[in-house]
């Protein structure tokens, strides 16, 4: 297992700053890239005027916006940088879900390394408390458990908050990404996860009680990480994690999926891939779709000419004993 070396200039800020806005009551909740620029494309928005304009809408602030301490936070964290004329912009962004507070990448999205936030976040987690929240839904304690792809860490912060005796194994391949994971769980106070570097699951060894993931699941043209599913219409990664997890883990062991599906003419090519691993090695499967039209934008792009929607679905696979 390989630990992240941090990308930012000072952890220890960061999670100052992070504690400072917990402390100042900040809430954001995060919207799609269409709706965010919707929003900030308003004549009103060009500038920030307040924490949320700053750490959530990712607009231009001026001095004097930022309470003094925490812009010596952001600037001791290396996060701050010169905007238009006589201004400054975050290079974090932070989003909440209930009481806990995740950073993520700013906004728009476009470096290499981004670490993407947003409504599939809210779903893959909500989900995920729901299975959690039912007795017997998971067949084996957890005590050993890995997110796939975890990006900023709040699938396996949730999980870890639920299971305090569980280790869980934040694994991504973005450095970035572990960085603020590792960040992210120890302002939730989630010490039993796990940061670490891993294709899939090739930096962890052993079995799993639990897997779980919300993987990029888009055609995207650029190939970024955190959106690019592969072919298939951007299913590529999905099957492959069912396949990985499907190995590695224990008797009784649940793989918890987030996904977009492409629908085409009216199939579903996913589940259509999978379900004959799944027969085979599952003692008991289900499927379904939380969303039925996600990220219709996307539809316009190439290599979406025969698909009529994208659907998030949820599936929940216990490995045969």
């Amino acid at each position: 297992m390989t630990s992240t070396a941090a990308p930012f200039a000072n952890h220890d800020a960061l999670a100052a700053l992070g504690s400072s806005l917990q402390a100042a009551g900040y809430r954001f909740v995060t919207v799609t890239p269409a709706t965010h620029r919707r929003v900030n494309n308003r004549p009103e928005n060009a500038w920030a005027h307040d924490l949320r304009g700053v750490f959530g809408w990712s607009r231009p602030f001026r001095a004097g916006v930022l309470p003094d301490a925490i812009d010596g936070q952001l600037r001791a964290a290396g996060l701050a940088a010169p905007a238009d004329a006589d201004g400054w912009r975050a290079l974090v962004r932070a989003s909440t879900i209930g009481d806990r507070l995740y950073f993520h990448s700013a906004w728009p999205t476009s470096d290499e390394d981004a670490v993407f936030f947003g409504p599939d976040t809210y779903r893959y987690t909500a989900a995920l408390r729901r299975v959690l929240g039912l007795h017997g839904s998971l067949r084996r304690p957890v005590r050993r458990a890995v997110d796939i792809g975890a990006g900023a860490g709040p699938g396996a912060i949730e999980l870890a908050l639920r299971c305090r005796d569980a280790t869980v194994y934040a694994s991504d391949i973005n450095p970035a990404a572990l960085a603020l994971a590792e960040v992210n769980a120890n302002l939730n106070g989630a010490h039993n996860v796990v940061p670490c570097h891993s294709d899939l699951l090739d930096g962890v060894d052993g079995a799993f009680d639990l897997i779980l993931s919300n993987p990029p699941y888009i055609l995207d043209p650029h190939a970024l990480t955190y959106r690019h599913g592969g072919g298939q219409h951007g299913a590529e990664l999905s099957i492959r994690i069912v396949h990985a997890a499907l190995d590695r883990l224990q008797p009784g062991g649940s793989l918890l999926l987030y996904t977009g599906v492409a629908i085409v003419d009216g199939a579903d090519p996913f589940l259509a891939a999978i379900r004959d691993r799944l027969d085979a090695d599952a003692d008991a499967w289900s499927y379904e779709e939380l969303d039925p039209d996600i990220f219709g934008g996307q539809l316009d792009c190439d290599g979406y000419e025969r698909v009529e929607r994208i659907a998030a679905v949820w599936l929940h696979a216990v490995r045969r004993g």
